[in-house]
């Protein structure tokens, strides 16, 4: 191109030396108007261009002219756009000359604000579509209103089975206080004490965590008492148990969770009877049931049990046993002797009689079986609560938690080792055992990693994904790491009840029943 005269659109740039500008013939100016119409149909606009030389040129820029005609020609296709866009914005039911479109073009002869006020003023933008943005937005926070159908705090709904967690029932974090007994006369200089007031607002995070797992114990046996009929199969019933515990405790691995298996011991069975895998047992309308299991927050265990029966005819014994229970609780006490509360444990107990079937018995105490105390991730602590005299002067101390449980049975008062085991438990003070079979670590490992030392059954190995593992299981038992807990029975054809509270012996307040509830 030559650089005195460039035709690029509606300006002409001429060089230095010319002389003066001269007006291009009239053919050409019609082509380019043409050509600016065609252009404006496309951008919806009339522009007037300033072109620069090409950067390619070695001639230096010159000094910019315009062509009179040019200029008539643009003021023309700008009026004719114009024209054409207030056309086409009344056609659409947009803003009128005098409504705004008009009024605010630019320099350009194009409205800065016609994309606004034409939304404005579309048909989309009427009084009713605000109104059915109103509506919609009713509608959302019903849908959040049905979403939370379950009602949070203190004593809130929960669902049947239990799914809620207790944490969601209680969002402050702080759960129900047990029942609280006073301490025995010899005790009471402690309710004033500073001291022991300070050591009880120490160990205050202890203390609810046992009462989260307590508040969950409450709420899933409450459910379970109302739930279960004969006809059940005692596995069932115990799984359905066992997962309204983890889910209303938020199962944590070793941190939350299941305590020790549930035992479901039945008739002349007192304790450590859980349905293995593949158990077809089918609860009975005379059956006798002992419902016995615990919840667990950071080792916290909450050791509680009940019974159930479904024939009247048992109630005696129940209340016997229950009865018993209660005296138990109220001896136990800071620096009370152990033996002392077994003597009147079985002072209560053996003063009731019952008649089953048309036939009288005395109601005994199983006088084997013991309450205990509980450590953390330790259920049997060492020391022993018996239910008949003459047991061991060891006296009760601060701080100790406690399960208190009684076993009455018409039967002999004594209990064997009978049938297939299902409880196993890792010996607390076990030291590095030599293992010479690959399968027997392998469960060592996955025992210590999923069950420390709390109970354990088989289901619940079968539920972890184990398989075959009875050689190595027996192989563990063998060389003392794992204590096989068989089923604990008195005689065939006699019922044995059992009740169990779990106990905390606070340095200043008093004993705290933690696991007491309305039904017990």
């Amino acid at each position: 191109m030559s650089p005195t005269c460039a035709d690029v659109g509606p300006t002409t740039v001429l060089s230095s030396s010319s002389p003066s500008p001269l007006p291009p013939p009239a053919r050409d100016t019609a082509t380019r108007a043409h050509r600016r119409r065609r252009h404006g149909r496309r951008c919806g606009a009339a522009r007037i261009d300033t072109p620069r030389a090409h950067p390619s040129s070695s001639t230096p820029r010159r000094r910019r002219g315009v062509n009179d005609d040019d200029v008539d020609v643009a003021r023309d296709v700008a009026d004719d756009m114009e024209k054409m866009t207030i056309a086409t914005a009344a056609g659409e039911g947009g803003a009128t000359p005098e409504g705004g479109a008009g009024d605010a073009t630019n320099a350009t002869g194009v409205g800065a604000d016609s994309d606004d006020d034409g939304d404005d003023d579309a048909p989309g933008t009427t009084d009713d579509t605000t109104d059915g943005e109103k509506k919609k937005k009713k509608k959302k926070k019903k849908k959040k209103k049905a979403g939370g159908a379950v009602k949070i705090g203190p004593g809130g709904k929960q669902t049947k089975p239990p799914t809620i967690p207790v944490s969601t029932l209680f969002p402050s974090g702080e759960y129900p206080v047990g029942q609280i007994l006073e301490h025995h006369a010899h005790n009471l200089w402690r309710e004033g004490d500073e001291e022991k007031r300070e050591l009880e607002r120490i160990e205050y995070g202890n203390y609810n965590e046992a009462r989260q797992c307590a508040e969950v114990h409450r709420e899933v046996r409450a459910y379970i008492q109302e739930w279960v009929k004969p006809g059940m199969k005692y596995i069932d019933v115990c799984e359905t148990l066992e997962n309204s515990v983890r889910k209303l405790i938020e199962e944590r691995g070793l941190e939350a969770g299941v305590a020790f298996p549930t035992g479901c011991s039945k008739n002349h069975v007192a304790a450590h009877w859980t349905p293995n895998g593949g158990d077809e047992s089918v609860i009975d309308k005379d059956d006798v049931i002992k419902f016995d299991f615990g919840v667990q927050v950071k080792g916290r265990i909450i050791d509680c049990a009940f019974t159930k029966t479904f024939n009247d005819m048992y109630d005696p014994l129940l209340k016997a046993v229950n009865e018993a229970t209660e005296c138990g609780i109220r001896a136990a006490g800071i620096d009370v002797r152990l033996c002392d509360i077994g003597a009147q444990i079985e002072e209560v107990m053996e003063s009731h009689t019952v008649e089953i079937n048309g036939k009288e018995y005395p109601v005994k105490c199983c006088r084997n079986l013991n309450g205990h105390s509980i450590d953390p991730y330790r259920i049997h602590a060492g020391k022993s609560v018996p239910i008949v005299k003459g047991g061991v002067e060891t006296k009760m101390e601060e701080g100790e938690y406690y399960a208190i449980e009684t076993f009455g049975t018409t039967g002999r008062g004594y209990v064997i080792e009978d049938g297939e085991c299902s409880h196993y438990m890792k010996n607390y003070d076990v030291g590095h055992v030599p293992l010479r079979l690959p399968r027997s670590k392998q469960l060592l490992g996955t025992i210590d990693r999923n069950f420390g030392t709390l109970a354990f059954c088989k289901r619940y190995l079968d539920r972890i994904g184990e398989t075959r593992y009875g050689m190595a299981l027996k192989n563990l038992c063998d060389n003392g790491i794992v204590q096989p807990y068989p089923p604990l029975c008195d005689i065939k054809g006699s019922y044995v009840a059992q009740y169990e509270h779990t106990i905390l012996l606070k340095p200043s307040s008093g004993v705290e029943v933690l696991t007491r509830g309305d039904d017990y």
